[in-house]
């Protein structure tokens, strides 16, 4: 049985949504069968996080012994080791690892937590060789570990956070009548919370930083599949059996779902920290520049739009555009192959709608209806979540768009509801409080 720090460390990991999405990532660009984040510690090595397309065997919550890792010399050392052969390798050919777990190519990075205390390790393994020593790889490691390391830092200020204010109440409750040591205490705890918000604001700051990096440097082995896959297209297709050609199709589709995923989840980071400059537009004018903006996209299929008077709203222009453009993109990717689409959308000031609202404040709302496909109105909820596609194909959607509107329509303090009827249609409808 693991110890409660330990399952602490584990569940903090998976509070990570990111984490497997970066194992994922690790696994395509370098060919590696198993990637992991690891806990690790002067005598215990434990999975977190596992991404094993080759049947390693290890799950969140197993161990391995310490002494039988790589691990244990980068918890000492504190830097990364890289083998592409274990055959081959002059400091690992006869080293006792690779020999227990018959791999030939590893690579992995330390973890380190922003007050400079080591976690464990980034890590990835497989059974044959492997090109791991190119820069490129060894940077997106190193990028990969930062960003787990960023928000390892803020999942564990938030519980520390959290364990403040529940002593708070504690102390509260069996100190009612001591007036002024209470008035101390709630000094000291505002204190701390002040430091702990400039901390995060600082690590948001970082954040930002390093998702402008990696929108350059992860991309980039990407292009390079792109680039190769391009020219076999161009000057080899005919040389391929039918069993290559298929194969090189799913490698093509593959790459580009993978560029689809990574601009998506660099959008997602951005909107929540974007500056958040509200001003008065005119939506009309914003819907007018998004349906321009998919124009490609409304040349092959027959869809009609109705946009009603919309009115005027305090937003933040570039998000409420990229809300619209995600909400009427998913509409032309779900359009019905029996009828011709019909888009429309309205707005009305309401309040006390149903049961988030404040009967109290008036609300814009903003209703994008669509005859589509549709949806079962059991996922209502659902589908917001990270990941959560509507429809299973995996060339609709990466499952971040519904994601993106929900972070958005949150950062303007609003609600967001969906209402599906299968084969018949879908309906958004966004509640902004008016100022």
């Amino acid at each position: 049985m693991l110890e409660d720090h330990f399952k602490q460390d584990i569940l903090n990991i998976e509070k990570i949504s990111i984490v497997p999405t970066l194992l994922n990532v690790i696994c395509q660009t370098t060919g590696m069968g198993f990637a992991a984040v690891a806990r690790v510690t002067d005598d215990r090595w434990i999975t977190c996080s596992v991404q094993d397309n080759v049947l390693f065997g290890l799950k969140p919550g197993d161990e391995l012994q310490i002494k039988t890792t790589i691990c244990d010399d980068i918890r000492k050392n504190l830097r990364p080791v890289i083998i592409d052969n274990v055959s081959e390798d002059p400091e690992y050919h006869n080293h006792h690892t690779p020999a227990m777990y018959k791999l030939q190519s590893y690579i992995s990075v330390p973890i380190m937590r922003k007050d400079g205390t080591f976690f464990g390790t980034l890590c990835a393994i497989d059974p044959k060789p492997n090109s791991l020593k190119e820069f490129k790889v060894s940077e997106m490691f190193k990028l990969f570990a930062d960003l787990i390391s960023f928000h390892l830092t803020a999942v564990e200020q938030e519980d520390e956070n959290n364990t403040i204010l529940k002593e708070k109440n504690q102390i509260i409750a069996k100190t009612e009548g001591e007036k002024k040591k209470i008035e101390r205490l709630n000094s000291d705890i505002e204190k701390k919370l002040i430091q702990k918000n400039i901390s995060l604001e600082k690590m948001n700051s970082e954040l930002e930083a390093f998702n402008y990096i990696s929108s350059h440097d992860l991309q980039e082995p990407l292009r390079k599949i792109q680039l190769f896959t391009d020219t076999i297209e161009r000057e080899e297709i005919n040389n391929l059996s039918e069993k290559g050609k298929t194969a090189f199709h799913k490698i093509r589709t593959s790459a580009f779902r993978m560029q689809n995923l990574i601009n998506d989840l660099l959008l997602y980071s951005k909107t929540k920290f974007d500056d958040r400059k509200f001003e008065i537009k005119d939506l009309n004018n914003i819907a007018k520049d998004v349906i321009d903006d998919l124009t490609g996209e409304l040349e092959i299929k027959n869809v009609t739009f109705d946009i009603q008077e919309l009115g005027k709203l305090s937003v933040i222009e570039f998000q409420f555009r990229q809300l619209l453009y995600n909400l009427i993109s998913n509409a032309l990717k779900f359009a019905s192959p029996d009828r011709d689409l019909i888009i429309t959308v309205s707005a009305a000031i309401t309040n006390g709608e149903f049961e988030k609202l404040s009967p109290l404040t008036k609300y814009h709302k903003i209703t994008i209806a669509d005859n589509g496909i549709g949806f079962d109105q059991s996922y209502s909820e659902k589908i917001f979540g990270l990941f959560q596609a509507l429809h299973t194909k995996p060339s609709k959607s990466t499952g971040i768009g519904l994601t993106i509107v929900k972070r958005i329509v949150e950062n303007h303090k609003g609600f967001i509801r969906a209402e599906g009827v299968l084969n018949e249609g879908a309906k958004f409808e966004i509640f902004i409080p008016v100022k």
